[in-house]
């Protein structure tokens, strides 16, 4: 018996789930006795704006891709919402580190299609130096950081620069983005403890697409999710319905006040689905069935936005067909457009990162440039260079 009365001693978690907040219906209807964010019309309207122009991206570049146009590339789609009701409610000044998802967040803050497009094709234009993979976007103008391909390396880094914003007295925080893939990596630990015990101001969004590539949520872990890995370590956490625009909105109004306020982290786990492969180089069939993406394209955000704004007065059909429209077309010409421009210098791989290159990796560019010079046939963009080899 005194074994028994031991074993009581333990706990079992969570002791009750965390509760999902959601405000919108598919049919953009408000949930009863919820409210509403104060939102303006047109902040509403390029947030749906922003949407769209990263599905319709997404469309054209997984296209290009299968045409052998592209190399790789990741979409967003279905996850619109849990990015743009997000990066909506940050300003400016907030710096941003993301996954490889949130396309959207740069879209918003102002990277333009041609800009998109040079990264894509790493062409001579692109703010990398076509130094990094496609997808890989990075401005330091509009406070995004350049991102990696390693998981959730930049969950450390987030708390670590957010610890910097507060020591600087900035009215600033960090917002960083990832999977609940990547919440399975050391780094996700490490990096919410450090946010946690130093209150850095950075708010955390994990986004809950219910697979890591190929592994489901459910294989990934036993716990109530990601939140309440966040009350675990003394951060404030709130799940939301990461397709309902308005919910996370709502949640990141509110994220974002307690962060540069109280100077302390918060924790966003948004609850959607990844409609499409993981990336192109993925094939979804293989690990989850078509009745499960269709019962969740029902549920897409952007349908569900679009449903609420009719609601309002402030969208109409000819409006939207005319913004697809649009699109479409704009993304298709600077597609054209930047797959003609030339690859970066070759002398650009070595420039940047010292003052002055030193002796080794000279030797080894030189090395490299013998090697091109003597088989030029098998490097064709290297001599249509816009600089000097």
């Amino acid at each position: 018996m005194a074994g028994k009365s031991e074993t009581n001693l333990f706990i079992e978690g969570p002791l009750s789930p965390i509760p999902t907040l959601s405000i919108l219906r598919a049919d953009g209807s408000l949930r009863d006795a919820v409210q509403a964010p104060s939102i303006e019309p047109q902040l509403a309207e390029k947030i749906y704006a922003d949407m769209v122009y990263t599905r319709v991206l997404d469309e054209r570049m997984v296209s290009a891709q299968r045409q052998g146009r592209l190399s790789f590339y990741v979409t967003c789609s279905g996850e619109e919402a849990s990015i743009a009701g997000t990066i909506a409610a940050f300003q400016p000044i907030d710096m941003v580190m993301s996954q490889y998802r949130e396309q959207l967040a740069l879209r918003f803050r102002g990277f333009s299609t041609e800009q998109f497009m040079n990264q894509l094709f790493s062409n001579v234009d692109d703010l990398g130096k076509g130094r990094q993979m496609p997808v890989h976007y990075g401005s330091r103008e509009l406070n995004f950081m350049t991102i990696s391909s390693p998981l959730a390396t930049q969950i450390p880094q987030a708390a670590g620069y957010a610890y910097g914003q507060k020591l600087e007295g900035k009215n600033a925080c960090t917002l960083c983005y990832f999977g609940e893939g990547a919440a399975s990596e050391g780094d996700f630990h490490a990096g919410l403890n450090m946010a946690a015990v130093l209150d850095c101001p950075v708010v955390f969004v994990a986004r809950n697409n219910g697979y890591a590539i190929s592994t489901p949520a459910a294989q990934q872990y036993a716990g109530d999710g990601i939140a309440a890995r966040g009350v675990g370590y003394g951060i404030k956490s709130i799940r939301v319905d990461g397709n309902d625009i308005l919910a996370v909105y709502s949640a990141a109004v509110a994220a974002r006040k307690i962060a540069v306020e109280e100077q302390r982290p918060v924790l966003i786990e948004t609850m959607s689905y990844r409609l499409g492969a993981h990336s192109t180089s993925d094939d979804p069939s293989g690990y989850r069935s078509h009745d499960e993406e269709q019962q969740w394209r029902e549920k897409d955000p952007i349908s569900r936005m679009k449903n609420w704004l009719l609601k309002q007065g402030w969208w109409d059909e000819a409006r939207d067909a005319a913004l697809y429209q649009g699109y479409r077309q704009e993304i298709l010409e600077q597609l054209k457009l930047a797959e003609k421009r030339p690859k970066p210098a070759l002398g650009e791989l070595i420039t940047d990162v010292y003052h002055t290159p030193p002796a080794q990796l000279r030797e080894q560019l030189d090395s490299l440039q013998a090697h091109i010079d003597l088989y030029p046939d098998s490097y064709p963009a290297l001599y249509q260079s816009g600089g000097e080899k």
